[in-house]
């Protein structure tokens, strides 16, 4: 018999979930922080418009942020939140003391290109275990981003 969470998922499906979804929360929550950094940091001609748009992109981030955790929460388990796990999990990692404004939008697209993948796997696995909530969630996010990363790669050539 199979035995399935208070929104009739199959828990062990959830598990799986969960911990992709708690990956994917470690990387947005170091990506946040690179982006918050870069916006602090960033120096040059376009010091004005670039730290403008990264404000727009860490809010955003954070606001996904939440959103992540709170899927974590809605499918029965617990969000990581310290720092130290963030780290170990992530495959994005700290970026410290960039300053060039060009150096910081190639950081903000590799940290987009992490997360579009890991959410293109969680799409995946979602849509497999019938979990439309975590798929469509999963599917805004990459239209989102794509837009973004197509718009950050113009803004580079």
């Amino acid at each position: 018999m199979n035995s399935t969470n208070t929104i009739g998922l199959n828990e062990a499906n959830v598990s799986q979930l969960a911990e992709k979804l708690n990956e994917l929360l470690a990387n947005y929550q170091i990506f946040y922080m690179n982006v918050r950094g870069y916006h602090w940091n960033v120096k040059g001609r376009q010091f004005f418009q670039l730290h403008e748009k990264f404000e727009e992109l860490y809010t955003d981030l954070l606001t996904k942020v939440d959103e992540v955790a709170e899927r974590i929460l809605t499918l029965g388990h617990q969000p990581v939140h310290a720092y130290s796990d963030y780290i170990k999990i992530a495959k994005i990692q700290e970026d410290k003391g960039v300053q060039d404004g060009e150096a910081c939008v190639r950081g903000i697209l590799q940290g987009y290109q992490v997360l579009i993948d890991l959410q293109r796997d969680l799409l995946s696995l979602a849509s497999d275990v019938d979990d439309e909530g975590t798929a469509a969630q999963a599917g805004d996010y990459i239209r989102e981003q794509e837009k973004t990363v197509w718009m950050l790669d113009s803004y580079l050539a």
